[in-house]
């Protein structure tokens, strides 16, 4: 089944944000910090607001009234949470904060404002690094210090397990920041009805339920009033599910002025201000047996929220749980503390904090596997959760303050095919030859498991119109997953409809009520569940107004091909519109059976009692250039279970933009801070993201092992491929370089730093 959304997409005919034409629109440019850290002394906004097509400026002062964008996320170790001001009044605390708004009658006179905005900083001590976070005499990012968090956890008795190993591998690993880099920037417009009272909006967010709840909030206006619309969207990754101050200053002004507001993002302020993730410092102990068997893992990182938690500090949280992956291990203590910087405020991005975890316990089993002597593929397979362990107890509390319970898998059978498929058995031969050329290749592995489907639920709405369309309302907006395709699927298998008969409008708070959001890969799990229930209570109803017009019991009807008859006459029967036109518009006298309400129409919202997990075994060849730093990925083989598979091309999309996204952060993606808090790499030519000849032919294979926790047995795929990528990758470059003793401790991998260990390693060896 191909994907749907793709005849409008690759035609240009997708309507994003930057499409809405709205009579009378106006325009929005944001002034931001130049300074990491500062005071504000003055904004002087006077000849800005006389500059030609200027409607209106915002200063802090003009929306003092709004204070701060909400704690989304609160968790009880967080001993300081500070949330940004809508626009800040004293203080700004990284470089590219918004602290002040143009509004003008065109985009480029919006700019061109900008320039005449004076606006006078007192400089103040800037926080760019973890190390100055974390020194007691350092400068303060906030009055109560620069510890946001604190938090153990532990299975077992670690520190007795660790005394008693027989062998003990240490070892840091430092993982540097990247961004969620979708093709779309953020982008919002907004028009006011003053007649109705009522405000539309129009957005990239991922979470359209959550923004229209917070704008409500924010503006005083009832639930029902705020409309979010979110169309097609250009990528999301995380970042766009965070609630930003243009997303309540747009609406704030539209309101205001009684006119259409339009802001986007440039590509600058993209890099500049979005929310970014992956930066942690881990140390590590892995205790084994000779044998190659974990008795214990100890594991304390430091991790950079940057300015503010407005999500709290959910990402160090799952890194934290995540770190065993696929593997027993009785014996576990990680111990996490949550810092401020003078930088962009941290958030998930895809993977969200996963491929940290990943990284952490792959790169500590091959250098497990090289003190001991031991095959990579043999100590992993000693560690696996078997099968027959399933549902399998952790004994962590994971993020949505459950236990961390895996509900099934096969761990081993994902590494058996992964080996075969990768031609792993004949990799030391291909590596002998190539060194006999002067050629460093080397191979590496990772295995993970993710959870995915995060309660509490996601609503679908299935309406059967009058004539007989079929109409699918989610609140979860998509910037890729093929939502028009999949929840289509769902509902017309449901309802023995054909596929073209089916709409979905996705994202659209006017279509559903209640609604969380498109992150965490859960929409397949929860909308999925819940459009299956929905179109199930929807053919209920059919059943019985067929039955009851048909003069049959409700048992002998059927519904086939859009089409209800009795069983055993097939002269007798209703088209599906004709029942929706019975159930919505009865004659006078006529009562609709058991009571039921009109329409063929139901809502469902399936709550889950926790996370399901995916998992999988991915492996990359290399080609290492030590005199460069270059790396050149052969071979890529992932094999990856999600469970039932709605759409398998779909699903493979997934993986294989999952696995792009992960090479981009093993090789390529860095954002980098100078030492005062500045960003460095401001544009697309210093910020690399991977290229078509950086993503070699991707063969993916799938191992299907159902969820017994919905209906489907479907899991998340929306993230499972950059968990695993970074690791496998460095795995591979660890290999192609071990002659020359390289030490593989950070992530990405860019040719500098390459080329740095290679040299470094080669003085050692000297």
């Amino acid at each position: 089944m191909r994907r749907r959304e793709d005849a409008r997409l690759v035609t240009g005919r997708g309507r994003y944000v930057a499409d809405v034409a709205l009579s009378g629109m106006l325009h929005v440019a944001v002034h931001r910090s130049p300074h990491a850290h500062a005071r504000l002394v003055t904004v002087d906004a006077d000849t800005a607001r006389r500059r030609p097509g200027v409607v209106r400026v915002l200063v802090p002062s003009d929306v003092a009234a709004l204070g701060r964008l909400p704690l989304l996320v609160p968790h009880a170790s967080l001993t300081a949470p500070v949330c940004p001001e809508v626009l800040p009044r004293e203080v700004v605390s990284y470089a590219g904060q918004a602290v002040a708004v143009i509004v003008a009658e065109g985009a480029a006179q919006a700019e061109d404002a900008l320039e005449a905005l004076h606006v006078e900083y007192e400089p103040l001590p800037a926080v760019a690094t973890l190390d100055e976070a974390l020194r007691p005499d350092g400068p303060r990012v906030h009055p109560g210090g620069n510890v946001a968090a604190s938090f153990t956890q532990r299975v077992g008795d670690p520190a007795g397990a660790l005394a008693g190993a027989e062998v003990i591998v240490r070892e840091r690993f430092r993982l540097h920041r990247g961004a969620g880099m979708a093709l779309e920037t953020r982008a919002i417009a907004a028009r006011w009805d003053a007649d109705l009272g009522q405000l539309t909006l129009w957005s990239t967010t991922q979470a359209p339920q959550i923004l229209r709840r917070l704008v409500a909030r924010y503006l005083g206006l009832a639930e029902h009033a705020v409309r979010v619309v979110t169309r097609d969207i250009g990528g999301g990754f995380g970042p766009k599910a965070i609630v930003y101050p243009e997303d309540i200053l747009v609406p704030f002004l539209a309101r205001a002025l009684d006119r259409p507001v339009r802001f986007v993002e440039s590509r600058r302020e993209h890099l500049l201000a979005v929310t970014q993730e992956r930066d942690q410092w881990h140390e590590v102990e892995l205790g084994l047996t000779r044998g190659g068997e974990i008795v214990a893992l100890r594991d304390a990182f430091v991790h950079d929220c940057g300015a503010f938690v407005s999500w709290g500090i959910i990402v160090p949280l799952i890194t934290s749980v995540s770190v065993p992956g696929p593997y027993r291990v009785p014996n576990y203590e990680v111990t996490f503390t949550a810092v401020y910087t003078n930088r962009v405020p941290v958030t998930p991005v895809r993977g969200a904090g996963r491929p940290q975890a990943v990284f952490v316990m792959e790169r500590m089993l091959d250098l497990a596997a090289q003190r001991l002597g031991l095959d990579r593929v043999a100590i992993r397979a000693r560690n696996l959760i078997q099968p027959g362990d399933f549902p399998y107890d952790v004994g962590l509390v994971s993020r949505d303050g459950g236990p961390r319970r895996y509900d099934s898998g096969n761990y081993p059978e994902c590494l058996r095919r992964l080996v075969e498929a990768a031609g792993w058995d004949g990799f030391a031969a291909e590596q002998k030859r190539a060194r006999a050329e002067g050629r460093w290749l080397g191979a590496g592995l990772a295995l993970f498991v993710e959870d995915t489907g995060l309660g509490p639920y996601e609503g679908v709405r299935v309406r059967v119109d009058p004539d007989g369309q079929v109409f699918v309302f989610s609140g979860a907006s998509s910037q890729g997953q093929s939502h028009e395709t999949t929840l289509a699927q769902i509902v017309a298998d449901g309802l023995s409809v054909p596929l073209e008969r089916v709409t979905v409008v996705p994202g659209d708070t006017a279509g559903i009520p209640y609604g969380v959001g498109t992150f965490a890969s859960r929409v397949a799990v929860l909308a999925g569940t819940s459009a299956a229930r929905a179109a199930a209570e929807v053919r209920r109803k059919a059943l019985a107004v067929a039955a009851s017009h048909l003069e049959a019991a409700p048992e002998d009807v059927v519904l086939e091909d859009g089409r209800l008859g009795v069983r055993g006459a097939p002269g007798r029967g209703l088209t599906l519109a004709e029942v929706a036109t019975l159930a919505s518009t009865p004659r006078p006298g006529y009562a609709l059976p058991s009571g039921m309400g009109p329409g063929l129409d139901a809502t469902a919202y399936v709550p889950v009692p926790q996370s399901t997990y995916s998992s999988g075994a991915h492996a990359a060849v290399v080609e290492v250039d030590p005199e460069t730093g270059a790396v050149r990925i052969l071979r890529y083989v992932a094999v990856d279970d999600c469970g039932t598979l709605i759409n398998p091309t779909i699903v493979e999309g997934q993986v294989h933009g999952g696995i792009a996204h992960g090479i981009g952060n093993a090789l390529l993606e860095e954002i980098v801070y100078d030492a005062a808090g500045q960003l460095a790499t401001g544009t697309l030519m210093e910020y690399a993201l991977p290229r078509a000849a950086d993503v070699p032919r991707l063969v993916v294979q799938h191992v299907v092992t159902p969820s017994p926790l919905n209906p489907l047995g479907v899991k998340g795929a929306g993230e499972g491929g950059t968990l695993p990528a970074p690791a496998a990758v460095a795995n591979a470059v660890a290999d192609a370089l071990r002659p020359l003793g390289v030490e593989v401790t950070e992530m990405p991998l860019t040719r500098e730093r390459l080329w740095r260990r290679v040299q470094a390693a080669s003085v050692r060896i000297r």
